[in-house]
């Protein structure tokens, strides 16, 4: 959410405290959140070689977790990052398959592996303010009640939302709705 807003330093200081807590627990989780936070900061700050080496680490705790989605997600950043190096061939070799994992479900990869979406104030999709607001909430990991009480609305609200952002997005699954909103940095 920070790096959709424009504020890149609070974000990589983030980042780097999460660095820092992930190594005093030795977390594999935390450790490749904050590979993937550093990730994150250096391509929206346009840093691609910095984002290479922190994606690639992000793949590799991934990997050992078994979280195919997310060492999926990080193949593909790896292949912006080397398209916006300039290095199209091994793009191609690195980033290959990937893609296809986040497609499964119904999600869709062209935009992360196109370029970055849009900033703050970008509504994919047709998606309003309110479904925009509970699309970030659901890729937080809130529960339907959890959301209702945030933003003071009845559950089924909530629910009816829900199914307009499947709809609009074209996908199946809170899940599916989570990835798109990473993919498209809208969290």
């Amino acid at each position: 959410m920070l790096l959709t807003a424009g504020a890149d330093d609070e974000a990589a200081a983030l980042a780097e405290e999460l660095a820092g807590i992930a190594e005093s627990f030795g977390c594999a989780a935390l450790r490749a959140a904050a590979h993937a936070a550093r990730a994150g900061v250096a391509l929206a700050r346009g840093d691609a070689a910095a984002a290479l080496p922190a994606a690639r680490s992000a793949i590799r705790e991934w990997a050992l977790l078994s979280a195919i989605y997310e060492t999926a997600r990080f193949r593909v950043l790896v292949g912006l990052a080397l398209r916006l190096l300039g290095d199209e061939e091994r793009r191609r070799r690195r980033a290959d398959g990937g893609p296809e994992v986040l497609r499964r479900p119904g999600r869709r990869a062209g935009r992360m592996r196109d370029g970055p979406a849009p900033r703050a104030g970008a509504v994919p999709r047709g998606l309003s303010p309110r479904e925009m607001e509970v699309l970030r909430l659901v890729a937080a990991g809130n529960s339907n009640p959890q959301i209702a009480a945030t933003l003071v609305l009845s559950e089924k609200t909530v629910a009816r939302h829900l199914s307009n952002i499947f709809v609009r997005l074209d996908v199946g699954s809170r899940t599916a709705a989570a990835a798109f909103a990473f993919e498209h940095y809208l969290v």
